[in-house]
């Protein structure tokens, strides 16, 4: 596997990509004026508490409130530390309104949600991270080896012994630190415990709601995150941040530090490497698959559905076989769609049908395959009764599509128009309401050229039987700002 990462750097956007074996797999975005949250910790006021949905919502200083549910809070005990494995209390007996609270994000706010937030307050390094309410010491289990994770968990158990009676807290091994050498483990220790030490003296001396931590920008998030054995190169287009990435790089993961470059090529790094194409089919509902075949996809406030279809496939033998290879492609295509478009939550699939239970194994086997780079915890439940296949992603931020786009203004995000006949028979139905309700002798008809053009052919018959049957002469007139769904009656 031959990784790349790169990093166009803007005054107001920094963009980062995630190259595998030459093909876009993820696009992070982060605006100057929009950044993401995840990560940060802030010193809350409890605004409201709701019984009833054993949640509340606490004031974190923006434009929305954030959401905590009574899960996602822990009671601390005698020494200050949550309790490992406790159940969830009742809201009113963990929280009230006025009180201040230490929260962390872990969920962008997302269309008119809030901020989704936590108690369990931990941060991160390379390749640990740091609960200091915790005494626990756990592995990623993306680790599935039984070895590698008592290793790990033994190395960093030792490790710690000798910070603990002055700092405490307890780790998380990460992902990334599957075959890490000791000594790399080591870095990762002193580094969060001095980061929580000096934000335990802010935490003590903020006044709700207030920021106590926020995340690294992303183009330092991309050393710290994205950074594998199998990395090559990350190029950045900028000489002012490639000095800063270098500098954190050399204190963070001195390793790396060689493989981190700059770009100074007259073509833009994201043209170069085919990234603003793939960022503009990222926003397309088709996906047209190598055999000929098809993907629809549809974002819903609910769930993400992808379809699959044969398309121009016709295959070479029989039906079955046709279906069975054009699902196999699917499966791997809707695993990478799945994480360049960073969607998240229910996600349904639907596959061709597939009469062979020995098919239907492999593809599902072939998706969860594809899964395993995703760094997005996914969950793949199998084929349902109805033959869809039902998964889940975990959605910490909202998707490319929400990111880069708004609503349609003239369709209000449904994605349909009604057609030029559906509104004329509209205004048909309104004209006789308007002359029922008033005795002027005219009526004007204001709407889109279109609607007006079929008012005044295709549907003229109509217009004059109308006039004959309310007594009264009507007349038209093309609005040019109006849309085809638009149209006003005023009385002459």
């Amino acid at each position: 596997m031959r990784d790349e990462i790169l990093v166009n750097f803007g005054p107001t956007e920094t963009r980062a990509a995630l190259v595998e074996n030459g093909v876009v797999q993820e696009i992070y975005i982060e605006r100057a004026q929009k950044r993401g949250i995840v990560g940060n910790i802030y010193a809350g006021k409890v605004v409201r508490v709701l019984p009833g949905m054993q949640a509340a919502f606490v004031d974190i200083g923006l434009e929305r409130a954030g959401f905590i549910h009574a899960g996602d809070i822990s009671e601390a005990g005698d020494e200050g530390l949550e309790p490992k494995g406790n159940e969830a209390s009742d809201i009113r007996s963990l929280l009230r309104e006025g009180q201040k609270v230490l929260v962390q994000v872990t969920k962008d706010p997302i269309s008119t949600k809030g901020a989704r937030l936590t108690t369990h307050i931990s941060v991160s390094a390379r390749y640990l991270v740091y609960m200091p309410n915790s005494t626990h010491v756990g592995v990623s289990t993306r680790i599935e080896e039984i070895q590698e994770r008592e290793r790990l968990k033994q190395a960093v158990s030792d490790m710690t012994k000798d910070y603990q009676e002055e700092y405490g807290g307890g780790f998380i091994v990460r992902t990334a630190a599957e075959g890490a050498s000791l000594e790399e483990l080591q870095v990762d220790i002193p580094f969060v415990y001095k980061l929580w030490h000096n934000l335990a003296d802010k935490i003590k001396k903020a006044k709700a709601p207030a920021l106590i931590y926020e995340d690294l920008p992303l183009y330092m998030r991309t050393v710290r995150d994205l950074m594998q054995p199998s990395l090559e190169k990350v190029r950045i287009d900028s000489r002012e941040s490639l000095q800063k990435m270098e500098s954190f790089a050399q204190y963070y993961a001195p390793e790396i530090g060689g493989r981190i470059e700059h770009y100074p090529g007259p073509r833009p790094i994201f043209d170069l490497y085919g990234v603003e194409d793939e960022l503009k089919k990222a926003l397309d509902k088709r996906v047209p698959l190598k055999s000929g075949g098809y993907l629809i996809i549809e974002q819903t406030e609910a769930m993400s559905t992808i379809d699959v279809n044969t398309g121009a496939f016709v295959g070479h033998r029989t039906l079955e076989e046709t279906i069975f290879k054009t699902n196999l492609e699917a499966a791997s295509a809707i695993a990478r769609q799945l994480r360049l478009r960073n969607l998240g939550g229910i996600i349904i699939l639907d596959f061709i049908d597939m009469l062979d239970e020995e098919h239907q194994r492999q593809v599902l086997r072939t998706l969860e395959r594809h899964l395993e780079r995703d760094r997005a915890k996914t969950n793949v439940m199998g084929v349902s009764q109805l033959g869809l296949v039902e998964m889940t992603r975990k959605r910490t931020s909202e998707s490319l599509g929400q990111l880069l786009c708004n609503p349609c203004p003239v369709c209000d995000g449904r994605g349909l128009l009604k057609s030029p006949e559906t509104v004329c028979y509209e205004i048909f139905r309104e004209i006789l309401r308007e002359a029922r309700a008033y005795d002027e002798t005219k009526l004007l008809v204001l709407a889109s050229q279109v609607v007006i053009d079929r008012l005044l052919d295709e549907e003229s018959d109509n217009v004059a039987e109308l006039e004959l049957f309310i007594g009264r002469s009507i007349q038209f007139q093309v609005e040019a700002i109006y849309n085809q769904e638009q149209y006003d009656i005023v009385l002459v």
